[in-house]
């Protein structure tokens, strides 16, 4: 399913240049992000990717090495990866379709400081149903109202920037893009923000799948309520998910404290 990434010779930078506190609780909080993502079964296998720019930098991000699973990912152990695909920091590669899309994400969406992709199982079973993947019926999913987009044209695995150049156009301006017959893709301006999304869409497709489930009709909200409440949900998500996460990484340093090595 997975496959490794042949990556350029790395440019020569002064390690204290990817060495400061910022970097190292930017790869603290990420680690968080993939370590609580496993504990809630949203990973799968050594596949599936989490990215972030680097603090300060338009140019490099962190990503997950090739073959370890979220549950073994600690801070130390994430990549710092140039757009044009040179490895500047840490030990392995990344995975290929990681770097193709979160590459060509991160280079036509300078929003998206953040890219969260997976294969979670209930958005994912969304994205392999006809027609539009949320449908407006649950208050959590409203969160989502004006935000997602689909991107139609499955073709395989994204082995090399065109399809990360058609999965970044079909994002547009949109935060949370179901990628048909694939999974997801989650961008944010933080990773606490990106973290919170990621989350709360599960939530919501899980409960919408619930109730089809039921066979019975779906009991939609009126546009304009899902409106305002979307709007609603918005003005408080920045603090909202930073409160989030912090409690993420109190869960973990309960558990699983190795995650901050």
């Amino acid at each position: 399913m997975a496959h490794s990434f042949e990556p350029p010779a790395p440019a020569i930078l002064r390690n204290t240049e990817l060495d400061t506190a910022e970097i190292w609780q930017a790869r603290v909080d990420l680690a968080a992000c993939f370590r609580m993502a496993a504990r809630l079964g949203l990973q799968e296998g050594i596949c599936n990717h989490f990215s972030a720019m680097v603090p300060g930098s338009d140019e490099l991000f962190l990503v997950n090495p090739y073959g370890w699973a979220f549950e073994e990912i600690t801070a130390s152990r994430l990549l710092i990866c140039s757009l044009d695909g040179a490895v500047l920091a840490g030990n392995g590669v990344p995975e290929a379709t990681a770097f193709y899309i979160h590459a060509r994400l991160h280079a036509r969406h300078r929003r998206a400081r953040v890219a969260l992709h997976t294969h979670m199982p209930n958005a994912t079973a969304l994205a392999m149903l006809e027609g539009p993947p949320l449908l407006w019926a649950g208050q959590t999913a409203l969160k989502f109202h004006g935000r997602t987009a689909v991107d139609e044209a499955y073709n395989g695995l994204a082995l090399d920037s065109t399809e990360g150049d058609r999965i970044a156009a079909a994002m547009g301006d949109a935060d949370v893009v179901f990628l048909a017959n694939h999974g997801v893709m989650v961008v944010g301006p933080s990773i606490a923000e990106a973290w919170d999304d990621l989350y709360y869409l599960e939530r919501a497709c899980e409960v919408q799948r619930l109730a089809m489930a039921t066979g019975r009709p779906l009991r939609k909200v009126d546009p304009d309520v899902a409106a305002r409440t979307a709007a609603q949900m918005r003005a408080e998500d920045s603090s909202s998910a930073r409160l989030h996460l912090e409690s993420v990484k109190r869960i973990l340093d309960r558990h699983e404290p190795e995650y901050r090595q």
